[in-house]
Formats: C-alpha cells, sequence, structure tokens
C-alpha cells in the first residue's frame, strides 16, 4: 500500500476515533484544524466512511457518530409548518423549549423533490447557534425555497411533550392547518 493511501485510512481511523469519543457533534473544521488538512480532505474522508457503513451523520452542528448510547427517543412525528424566515428562531425555539429535538427540515423544490437537511437541534444553544451560522454565511433558510412552507420530523421522550409543542406551535400560527 502506497504512503498516501496509508496516510489517508490513517486519518480515516483518527476520524471515527475522536466521533466515537465526542458527545457533542465535530465541524468539519475543527477536524481538519486538528489534523492539519483542508476541511474539504475531511469532508471526502466522511463521505468515505459514510460510504463503508459507518454511522456517521451530517447536522447543522457538525458530524455525529450515531451509537446505541444515543437511543431513538420514544415518540416521533412529522409537523407542517408555514412561516417567514424571521420567526425561525422563535419556532425552533418553542419546540425545544417544550423538550422536542427538531430532527430535520424537508422541502419539496419543484425540481429536486423532497430536500431534507439534518437539524439535530434539542436546546437553546443548538437554536442559537443554527441561527448564528446561517447568519454568518448570509444562507438562506430552507423554507425561502417554498414561501414559508415546510416539514419538520421532531421527537421526544413523551407524548405531551410533543403536543404542547404543537399547540403553542398553532397558537402562533406557525403551524400549518391548525
Amino acid at each position: 500500500m502506497s504512503e498516501s493511501k496509508l496516510k489517508a485510512n490513517e486519518r480515516r481511523d483518527h476520524i471515527l476515533t475522536l466521533l466515537k469519543e465526542q458527545d457533542e457533534p465535530l465541524t468539519g473544521s475543527s477536524i481538519a484544524k486538528e489534523m492539519n488538512v483542508t476541511r474539504q480532505v475531511i469532508v471526502g474522508d466522511v463521505s468515505l466512511l459514510k460510504a463503508s457503513g459507518e454511522p456517521i451523520v451530517a447536522t447543522s452542528q457538525g458530524y455525529v457518530y450515531l451509537t446505541k448510547m444515543n437511543p431513538a427517543p420514544a415518540y416521533k412525528r412529522t409537523i407542517v409548518c408555514c412561516h417567514s424566515a424571521d420567526q425561525t428562531e422563535e419556532e425552533l425555539t418553542i419546540m425545544v423549549d417544550h423538550g422536542v429535538k427538531i430532527e430535520d427540515v424537508v422541502v419539496e423544490h419543484p425540481v429536486y423533490g423532497d430536500l431534507t437537511a439534518r437539524l439535530n437541534i434539542s436546546n437553546r444553544r443548538d437554536v442559537q447557534r443554527f441561527i448564528e451560522q446561517v447568519g454568518s454565511t448570509n444562507a438562506a433558510f430552507l423554507l425561502e425555497l417554498t414561501g414559508g412552507i415546510h416539514t419538520h420530523t421532531i421527537s421526544a421522550d413523551h407524548i405531551e411533550a410533543l403536543d404542547e409543542a404543537e399547540q403553542e406551535l398553532a397558537e402562533k400560527g406557525i403551524l400549518l392547518g391548525k
């Protein structure tokens, strides 16, 4: 095996070790800095690891290695929302304040079909980081592609948390059709 392939394999092994040891998501940039490579090299390595069957998920906060230590929540559902980009922080905060985890956001694009982005937002700190990241990169929220209409997969340990979050979202006019 060539030295460069060996180095690439060692780097991927190290990435796996880092992800398995962390309780919090790790950004591609932080891994790249530690390994003295570009973020794009890490993106490629993670893609190869995922293709080989490693349970790595890319979230808005960074990469997460899924383990049995991260059990699936007991209750999960999909909700349909419609609001302006300015109401995104309020929407997410309402859900996390009720103990709800926002797994993803999905929009139906007229050309590409369903576009899904994993969010993995479960507390106010995650909401703040997400909003700051969107602002600092001048990125658009996916809901801007669909006039505000989007769905979220949400989960919680108690069904009451989902019900209460939905009720407050409906009261604020954020939940579509309620």
